[in-house]
């Protein structure tokens, strides 16, 4: 019986990481999480309650209340994976329009959320077996898995398939706002000084502006395979 392993996929927004981590998780039996859901579903509540807006950001309120958020996800055999729930009800669609996006970094800055999220993650993850993706999962919440993954695309290159996702999905948005919200939350994911987003020292880069989705996806098979032939 072949060896379970970690893998920790990190890189920027809408680099495709969480497609990337479904296709390995399903091919692999393994748990998918996405950590980038996790973060999304506390930005939601924040939205909910006014505790962030254009305008202001409770910062102090919202560290008060992390307590009362619930989170937890739930496998769907429909799209083949698990939706996040939030206090019981699941917001896997609403987490992913644009003004959640453009809350979500400034949200993931605070230590305290990052602390509560970082224990669930390694929770869910202790006895391997896992895909994870996020920021700071090969850095912080797994610095000692097998393989891990940093993914990269150019800020047009992501924007356009950002854009992309959100008109399919009936969105009304221009696609100069889209990039110009990949090219803030690159900047704050890489500046901030709690976990920034930055690539292990152990990790695997991978450009993916130019790749297909089946390239990308036989690329990491192969790093897979060939770390589980040495255990």
């Amino acid at each position: 019986m072949t060896k379970k392993i970690t893998i920790a996929i990190d890189g920027f927004s809408s680099t495709g990481k969480s497609t990337l981590a479904k296709q390995l998780a399903n091919t692999l039996g393994y748990v998918y999480v996405d950590t980038g859901a996790m973060y999304r579903a506390v930005t939601l509540y924040a939205m909910q309650n006014e505790l962030i807006t254009k305008e202001f950001f409770k910062v102090d309120e919202l560290i008060r209340v992390l307590p009362e958020i619930k989170l937890h996800f739930k496998f769907n055999p429909e799209v083949g994976f698990g939706e996040i729930f939030l206090n019981g009800i699941n917001v896997e669609n609403d987490i992913r329009n644009i003004t959640v996006s453009s809350f979500v970094s400034k949200v993931a800055e605070i230590s305290e959320v990052r602390s509560k999220l970082v224990e669930q993650q390694q929770e869910i993850g202790k006895d391997k077996g896992i895909v994870m993706d996020g920021r700071d999962i090969g850095t912080v919440v797994f610095p000692e898995a097998e393989l891990k993954i940093f993914m990269n695309a150019t800020a047009a290159t992501r924007a356009k398939r950002r854009y992309d996702e959100l008109v399919a999905k009936g969105d009304n948005v221009s696609y100069e706002a889209v990039l110009k919200n990949v090219q803030e939350r690159d900047y704050i994911d890489t500046h901030r000084e709690d976990s920034p987003l930055v690539v292990a020292d152990d990790a695997i880069e991978m450009d993916n502006s130019d790749m297909t989705k089946d390239e990308q996806f036989t690329f990491v098979s192969t790093l897979v395979n060939d770390i589980t032939k040495t255990l």
